[in-house]
């Protein structure tokens, strides 16, 4: 099933007005190709597709060389580079294209934000245009199902999640087999050519601890006893995870009152579908006692793909207290917080806690079921 991505008219704006180039980063299989054919076909320029993983261009790509590089892309309107990333200087490279003047446009995407950032954000200072793809929306799917259709789907993307590839595939066990492909063979790709990383198997016992930790408090201490390797190794290797999109964090949020606790982090993943593959838990919600943690990082991540998409950037954390008051997830936008709390069911409204109120009389509070998250999402 074809599912319209929602950047992609903005991207198409961005060519027709803009002589920046344009950077997609995204996981792997989140559908990077497969929307840069799409903005291939509806821009209608003559285009050269350049699949760096191939290696058939990168010797000019990273040459450096403005006369090779004018000659690979001379003739042509756009050039798309997919995995940009295993290009050398490909920062370098695409700024000589840029400065030089030529009348092309340039798309390049990455799978991982760490190797392809570094190359590019300061040789394209000013340059490009930024744009992070995520596995799909419910902001997307809202183009296809209506409110009461997409409310029927949410068990669905709690234990499928959203990946492209899963919306063609009807059976459990095919979804399970794709899932299970997709965590083995695409999920540590990045990670083992990004650094030295000498231990794969530690980093599938970690990213399985985090698994089951999803919504709580996570203690780099306690992992690193827990997988006997050192607290600098553990916090790497969550930082790799998180780099090539397998994990995001919340931080606790802090006006520095000693009360807060604001060095601890919590832990989610890009795609739930991932997070029960690599636990190889894919039962029907009735029958697992993880369905409130789900539904915690489900309304996380599409809340951040919501303000990604749309343009309305706010910085994301959690709230608590020593003493044990705590909210789900804050947000701070333009300096007003509101606070949100999440309950996996229908009506069972939380009250604020009064610690909240009184250290933020002005932030905004509200509780999130089943009833009313579809705004929250969309």
């Amino acid at each position: 099933m074809k599912i319209e991505r929602y950047i992609i008219a903005k991207i198409l704006d961005q060519l027709v007005r803009s002589d920046k180039a344009i950077i997609i980063y995204g996981p792997r299989q989140v559908g990077k190709t497969t929307l840069c054919q799409d903005l291939i076909g509806r821009a209608g320029m003559k285009t050269l597709y350049i699949n760096a993983d191939e290696g058939r261009f990168t010797d000019v790509l990273g040459s450096r060389d403005a006369r090779a590089l004018a000659g690979l892309v001379g003739g042509y309107e756009l050039v798309v580079i997919d995995e940009a990333q295993r290009v050398p200087d490909i920062g370098i490279n695409l700024k000589i294209l840029i400065d030089a003047k030529l009348g092309i446009k340039i798309i390049a995407t990455g799978s991982s934000s760490f190797e392809l950032s570094n190359k590019i954000n300061e040789p394209l200072t000013g340059r490009h245009w930024t744009y992070l793809l995520y596995p799909i929306s419910q902001l997307e799917l809202r183009a296809r199902h209506n409110e009461f259709e997409l409310n029927s789907l949410i068990e669905e993307r709690l234990r499928w999640g959203s990946y492209p590839g899963l919306f063609s595939i009807r059976g459990a066990n095919d979804r399970e087999s794709y899932l299970r492909t997709l965590a083995s063979d695409y999920l540590y790709k990045d990670i083992f050519t990004l650094q030295d990383v000498r231990n794969a198997a530690k980093i599938r016992d970690l990213l399985k601890l985090l698994a089951f930790q999803v919504g709580s408090q996570v203690s780099l201490s306690e992992l690193a006893s827990h997988l006997e390797m050192s607290k600098e190794t553990v916090a790497r290797y969550i930082d790799l995870l998180e780099k090539t999109f397998v994990l995001f964090r919340l931080s606790g949020f802090s006006r520095n009152l000693r009360k807060e606790i604001s060095k601890t982090h919590k832990y989610y993943f890009f795609d739930l579908g991932i997070r029960n593959a690599v636990i190889d838990n894919f039962k029907p919600l009735s029958l697992r006692n993880d369905a409130g943690a789900l539904w915690e990082n489900f309304l996380i991540m599409e809340r951040i793909k919501r303000n990604s998409y749309l343009g309305e950037p706010a910085a994301s954390y959690f709230w608590r207290t020593y003493t044990g008051a705590e909210i789900d997830y804050v947000e701070e936008r333009g300096g007003a917080l509101t606070g949100y709390e999440f309950t996996w069911g229908k009506g069972a409204k939380k009250r604020m806690p009064p610690s909240w109120g009184a250290a933020y009389p002005n932030a905004h509070y509200e509780t999130i079921d089943q009833e009313n998250y579809f705004s929250f999402v969309t």
